[in-house]
């Protein structure tokens, strides 16, 4: 249904008209992307996406939802004149250009309650559909029943923590970013990044 909206496919268009006048030979080399011709290959999450001023594809030729175009288009769009490497976590209010962002709420509401609404008490079941989508444990000094991080872009990393429901507490979880994302992506497009993920754990396909 979004695909065909109207207004999401002028923004579509819009973005494939921006990536036509980009530098292809500077965003491979920053993002360290690989090419195919005169189309960009960016991996996300599981999958892999051609981007071109042609398209957005992914690997069977089909455009993706317009959720996954935004942020793959942004991210190429949003390419930094330098290498970033701030590989420490942080939360999604810590970045700098969130202080102006409405949306903090609705991360926590998308993202992160969405996780523990479908998941408490299951933490096998989110373990293993992390697994599924190309998670893997990740040691960190954090005390979390469960810890689990993903690329979801190159240089744009994910932390999933969780700690499920007990007798006394609630299931809890709390979705970090690299703090190098934020030059790498705006606010609202890592927080569809985040929402997206949460989306495809309960196996929603978007």
């Amino acid at each position: 249904m979004f695909n065909n909206s109207a207004i999401f496919e002028k923004h579509y268009e819009d973005y494939l008209r921006q990536i036509m006048e980009i530098d292809v030979g500077h965003v491979k080399d920053i993002l360290e992307i690989e090419l195919d011709g005169n189309q960009m290959v960016v991996p996300f999450f599981d999958g892999k996406y051609s981007v071109s001023q042609k398209g957005i594809f992914d690997g069977f030729g089909q455009r993706p939802h317009y959720i996954v175009c935004v942020i793959l288009a942004k991210y190429i769009l949003l390419c930094p004149d330098r290498f970033h490497d701030e590989p420490e976590w942080v939360s999604f209010k810590d970045f700098k250009q969130t202080s102006h962002f409405l949306n903090v709420n609705f991360f926590s509401s998308d993202t992160e309650r969405t996780v523990v609404k479908y998941f408490s008490g299951r933490k096998d079941a989110l373990f293993t559909a992390c697994e599924k989508f190309g998670g893997h444990g990740h040691e960190a000094d954090f005390q979390y029943d469960l810890s689990m991080a993903f690329e979801a872009l190159p240089r744009v990393s994910l932390l999933l923590l969780f700690n499920d429901m007990d007798d006394e507490f609630p299931a809890q979880c709390t979705l970090l970013f690299q703090k190098q994302s934020e030059f790498y992506l705006d606010p609202e497009s890592l927080a569809m990044t985040g929402a997206y993920l949460a989306k495809r754990l309960q196996g929603t396909e978007i």
